[in-house]
Parts: C-alpha cells; structure tokens; sequence
C-alpha cells in the first residue's frame, strides 16, 4: 500500500508554517496515541499514530523537508540515506519526539524505577455558603472519598497466601516498545498495565487492587472575601495514582446562595429599598442593612425610584483586594394598595390639587408627554 503523502496525513497545507504543523501533530497524537486507546480500536490507533509521527518528524526538519517536498517520499526514503544520526539516521523516539510529549503529558505521567507512573485524577466538589460566611470567611469539614491500603491483602492486591509475579512480557519494566523499521514506540504493557506485576490469585476484597475506597473528614479554610465559582485547592487529596505515582489534587468549587437582601457583584453589593410614596416625597431617614450592620440615609424630598445611594466601604473585601467595595441602595417608591374610602378621597382631593399647580410636582411628566407627542405626529 503507497504511503499517504505526508501533508494530508497531518492535514495541513504545503505551505504551513512549523507551528501550524506542530499543532497539527499534536492533536493527532493525543487523539491517536497507545496509551489512550485500548481494545478493538487499538490496531487502527497505532497505525495513524504512527503514520502521524513519521510525518511530523520529515515535515519539522527543515532539511528532509526540503527533500521531502522536491523528490516526494524518495528523498527520505531511509534506505537510500546514509548512517548519521544514529543506527538508522534518525533521532531515536525520546531524542525527536520528547518536547512534543513532554507537552502532551506533562504532569500525567514519567518513571519509577523503570515503570510508567500516572498521576492521580484531580476531583471537584461543590460548596455551597451564604454571603455572610463568605465575606467573613470560615472553616469547615467535608466528606470526600479516600483510599487505604486494602486490611485483607495489606496493599499488595493479591490473596492471602499468595503473591504477585514479575510480568514475563515486559519483564517488570510495566512498559513494552514496539519497533517497525526505525520507528519505536513506547506503551504499556498489555498484560500487567503498566505494573510491571501479575497477580494469579487477586485479593477478594479489592479484587487486586490493593486499595479500598474510603470515606474521610477534611477540614476546609474559607478565606474571607471569596466569591462565587473561585475554587479552593486541597493538594494531594485527589484520587491516588498509578504505580507509585502522586496522587490527584481536590478543587473545592464555592458557590453562593441567594441571599434575601443583597446581591453580590465582585466586591460591591446591590439592595432595593422599598419606599412609601409620602417618605419619598416628602424626605427623611430610612434605616438600610448592611453585612456590618445597620446603616442610615438621608433621603431628601421628592426622592424618585431608581434613585442610587452609595455606601462606602459597606461591601466586601474580596480575597484580593486591599479595600472594601461598596453597598449600593436602589430606591423603589412603592404604590400604596388596599385603600380605604377614605384614603381614596383623600387621594383623590391631593390629585386634583397637583392638576392646579401643573406640571411642577411632576418633574418627568411635561417632558414625556412632549416625547410621545413628537413620536406619534
């Protein structure tokens, strides 16, 4: 079968630049890599992986590109090359290709002693807290999952009595290459999984595990000031990792509950302050709360809604700040309801007075009616 060419394999253009087809290369290698394909999908995997890193290593050297693009895959055609660069003529796999994985997997997985490591997964949990603990922050405890040794097998996996044996595939490497002309590729093992151990006669209890899911208390710090969505990180306390490998990290995830009274934004807070329609008119003081207590404005007469008073420094100091925001009162003239006879006729006499002076108790009436009448002729 004719190799593909080696732009298509990677889809990009011939004249793409050297981070076009870098990129290009590592998607397809995290998509098409051994490590994250397992079973019927496996073989077909492996193929344009390999496919994929040919490519890469002829297009991002200058030099077999040039080649590769006048003479097509005759000039880089390793037969017909001669012997520098190493027993073939090209870098070895860790030599060409180990700033490209190291970006790929970085902090996922390296080596102990010979075997593949993997970090542990991170794990997220959602918190919920009212505004007033996470202004002032607190502590708290959390149940999260966690993981012992298993007390039946005492952390080795395999049934009282028995033990583990040297993998003979990999030779208790964990890891197996696969070599085809002068490509090589690293994997784990298919037979141990990266352990670099059998176990004929797994544990019952943990079925081979070694390990056993657990529930522990964690206390949680709150910092004061923390807002919604911002995330607590508690290292290490993530699910454990694989072969020896450092355990995942746990996100606490914060998020606020409606409030009754305020509504947070960064570190300012926002409230509506229900008004009668005889105190906005005629002034005084109204009584507001504030998360440090209580607090007094002065509304002076003929106070509209939607009228703002600001509070300094009545908000929050968030986690970064150096200073409190603010509170931020919006008036709401609130229409009196369930009238008397007698208040209606008192309302009544009071209309009919504001009708005599015109539009002077009214200070939006004469414009807007002005409005209208221009948008409508």
């Amino acid at each position: 079968m004719a190799k593909r060419d080696f732009y298509e394999v990677l889809g990009v253009p011939k004249n793409a630049s050297d981070d076009e087809i870098k990129k290009a290369y590592r998607k397809l290698a995290m998509k098409h890599h051994p490590d994250r394909n397992q079973g019927d999908a496996a073989k077909a995997a492996e193929e344009r992986f390999k496919e994929a890193k040919e490519a890469y290593e002829m297009l991002s050297d200058p030099q077999k590109k040039a080649a590769y693009d006048q003479y097509g895959h005759a000039g880089v055609d390793p037969n017909m090359r001669g012997g520098a660069g190493g027993a073939d003529g090209f870098e070895g796999f860790s030599g060409a290709f180990g700033d490209i994985f190291g970006d790929i997997f970085g902090g996922q997985r390296g080596q102990r002693n010979g075997r593949q490591v993997y970090r542990g997964a991170d794990l997220s949990y959602a918190m919920e807290i009212d505004l007033e603990e996470a202004a002032a922050g607190k502590e708290s405890q959390i149940r999260i999952p966690s993981w012992d040794n298993c007390e039946t097998c005492k952390g080795n996996g395999a049934k009282p009595g028995t033990s583990a044996k040297t993998c003979s595939t990999c030779h208790g490497q964990g890891v197996v290459q696969m070599r085809q002309g002068f490509f090589s590729v690293q994997q784990n093992c298919p037979h141990c999984h990266g352990t670099g151990k059998i176990i004929p006669e797994p544990c019952v209890t943990c079925h081979g595990q070694g390990k056993i899911k657990k529930q522990k208390t964690l206390e949680i710090k709150i910092p004061a000031g923390i807002d919604d969505g911002q995330r607590i990180r508690s290292t290490g306390n993530g699910e454990p990792g694989q072969n020896g490998g450092p355990s995942g990290d746990l996100f606490i995830e914060i998020r606020l509950r409606k409030h009754d009274i305020f509504e947070r934004e960064g570190d300012d807070l926002h409230c509506q302050v229900p008004v009668s329609m005889t105190t906005s008119a005629l002034g005084g003081e109204i009584d507001v709360p504030t998360l440090q207590g209580k607090a007094t404005i002065d509304l002076p007469e003929g106070t509209q809604s939607g009228k703002t008073f600001r509070l300094r420094g009545k908000g929050i100091k968030g986690v970064r700040s150096s200073y409190p925001g603010d509170l931020y009162c919006h008036v709401a003239v609130e229409t009196p309801v369930k009238l008397t006879e007698h208040q209606r006729k008192l309302l009544k006499e009071l209309d009919e007075s504001f009708k005599k002076g015109g539009h002077k108790h009214s200070p939006n009436d004469k414009g807007w009616f002005e409005k209208a009448k221009s948008f409508f002729s």
